[in-house]
């Protein structure tokens, strides 16, 4: 059985509890996932902003591979890493080693309405430069 370590986020960004970082197994058939005793099947491109499903429960999952810059949240969250593979995670896929030790960190997600949009938001501005400074410097 394959494993390798993933990012799983319950209800698509809807969960209070946050996300993990944790090792997801593959049987061989490939067409379910295995964490934690549970078992997950895709949505096949069925889902909102969700992949999996819960076999059993029917819950809703994010499921994706953990990105290098710590950007898995749909939106900003706590995320925990499971202690079995914190130090991989850190070490090799976050680049980090002076972090192995840390059993959480936060996520500004990827949907987050604080990312800056300079464009928008300097007066008289447009998105093709125009006359920001509001006044007719340099023109004669």
């Amino acid at each position: 059985m394959k494993s390798r370590i993933m990012y799983l986020e319950s209800g698509g960004g809807l969960a209070l509890d946050g996300g993990r970082i944790g090792r997801v197994s593959f049987p061989k058939t490939g067409k379910t996932l295995r964490y934690a005793g549970r078992q997950f099947r895709s949505l096949n491109g069925q889902g909102y902003k969700e992949n999996y499903y819960d076999i059993d429960s029917g819950e809703y999952y994010l499921i994706s591979g953990p990105r290098r810059d710590g950007n898995d949240a749909l939106y900003p969250m706590t995320i925990e890493v499971d202690a079995d593979v914190r130090e991989e995670y850190w070490c090799e896929i976050r680049n980090r080693p002076d972090l192995k030790d840390e059993p959480s960190f936060r996520s500004p997600g990827k949907y987050s309405r604080r990312k800056p949009h300079p464009e928008l938001s300097v007066k008289g501005g447009t998105r093709t430069g125009g006359n920001r400074g509001g006044t007719s410097a340099g023109r004669t």
